[in-house]
């Protein structure tokens, strides 16, 4: 997949409060996209959401995991 972005700004130009908005708008439209959205716009909003993830997880490699989402976790329920 190629992650030249074609629109919106470098992800690594975008302030912490703009990268955070732009992905939870693409989270949000993920769905849609998934299902509705013409085969263009599926591999846009994919590369899209790939460059901001990337670009989250360069400035945050140490995310804040949830317990409760961790396999361990989920054997004892």
């Amino acid at each position: 997949m190629n992650h030249m972005t074609t629109m919106g700004i470098d992800p690594s130009r975008l302030s912490d409060i703009d990268l955070m908005r732009e992905l939870r708008h693409l989270h949000r439209t993920r769905n849609e996209t998934f299902l509705h959205g013409p085969d263009d716009a599926l591999e846009h909003h994919t590369s899209r959401m790939s460059e901001l993830e990337d670009e989250y997880l360069r400035r945050h490699p140490v995310r804040d995991v949830d317990p409760g989402r961790l396999r361990e976790f989920a054997r004892l329920r």
